[in-house]
């Protein structure tokens, strides 16, 4: 009878050692399809942040050329359209000798605010930053 015991507690012992390594596999391979989840939507929201850079700077150009062109330019509606995708250009102030333009791109609610100072007698640009508000 002695041999069946011993039998049956290694069957026991070689099942609860297969279930746990099972859950620890489980477990691993979650973790792992989330942290590649979790990259790919990184991926994603850092492409939309540049391709927001971009139209709101390609506005800000366009924003530099208007000025040029009129120099009582106050920016505004309409949105400019670029690539299918839309910018608007916020404001556009005048106070000598430096023209503030002010634009924003959104992306997928990926937003990028520019303020742009730039210089009347020239036009050089003296500032370009990202601001989180106007």
């Amino acid at each position: 009878m002695k041999t069946d015991c011993n039998n049956l507690n290694r069957g026991f012992a070689a099942l609860i050692t297969a279930i746990i390594l099972s859950l620890i596999l489980i477990v691993v391979a979650i973790v792992m399809s989330q942290s590649g989840f979790l990259s790919r939507q990184i991926l994603s929201e850092s492409e939309n942040k540049e391709k927001s850079a971009a139209l709101a700077e390609a506005c800000a150009d366009n924003a530099i050329l208007f000025t040029i062109n009129n120099p009582l330019y106050a920016g505004g509606p309409p949105p400019i359209i670029i690539d299918g995708e839309q910018c608007e250009i916020y404001s556009v102030t005048h106070t000598p000798p430096i023209f503030t333009i002010k634009t924003r791109a959104e992306v997928k609610e990926t937003v990028t605010k520019l303020k742009i100072i730039v210089d009347d007698s020239n036009f050089t640009v003296e500032s370009w930053e990202e601001v989180a508000s106007f």
